[in-house]
């Protein structure tokens, strides 16, 4: 059972069994009342009657507090759960991504300095046509042209036509 269904039925509960307390301890008063109640046994047995009923109302109140809190304070399950679930999604992210970068750095190591400055160009915007690249790495159109031919050829990046020119892509494997 959902919680908050849980909360109403437990507060619902309680203002019930409240109201039949409150009319019985009524009703005990109005008796003792009626009873001008001296020392006698009768009166004994109201009076712990009563005490008893202000103990049953005690753990009513506590009873109407733990239908509030389930009511308005505590979580479904569903969404501790989705919580649980996307902050562990959040992990797994997180490491695949550092994963990627440490190969990334790893594979960026034995490059010469020309290569280094297009590999990182490429991986920092997706899609990089090769004139700007040109431009973005400062190297002659034939020295970009034979490295990224030498990566075709490696499998890191993939060029796909854009007009004159070609757009370049890191392939699948960052």
């Amino acid at each position: 059972m959902e919680t908050k269904k849980l909360g109403f039925l437990i507060i619902g509960m309680s203002i019930v069994l409240g109201f039949i307390m409150f009319n019985f301890m009524g009703a005990l008063n109005t008796q003792s009342t009626t009873m001008q109640c001296n020392p006698s046994h009768e009166c004994q047995q109201i009076n712990s009657v009563l005490g008893v009923s202000h103990i049953a109302i005690g753990f009513l109140a506590f009873i109407f507090a733990l239908g509030f809190y389930l009511l308005f304070f505590n979580k479904d399950e569903k969404e501790i759960l989705e919580k649980y679930h996307h902050g562990q999604i959040e992990k797994i992210n997180k490491k695949t991504k550092d994963v990627n970068e440490n190969k990334f750095s790893l594979l960026l190591k034995p490059l010469d300095d020309n290569e280094r400055k297009v590999l990182l160009a490429i991986k920092e915007q997706e899609g990089i046509t090769q004139s700007t690249l040109r431009y973005r790495t400062d190297l002659s159109k034939a020295k970009i042209s034979q490295v990224l031919t030498d990566f075709e050829k490696k499998d890191l990046i993939e060029r796909k036509a854009k007009g004159k020119t070609y757009s370049v892509f890191l392939t699948e494997n960052f």
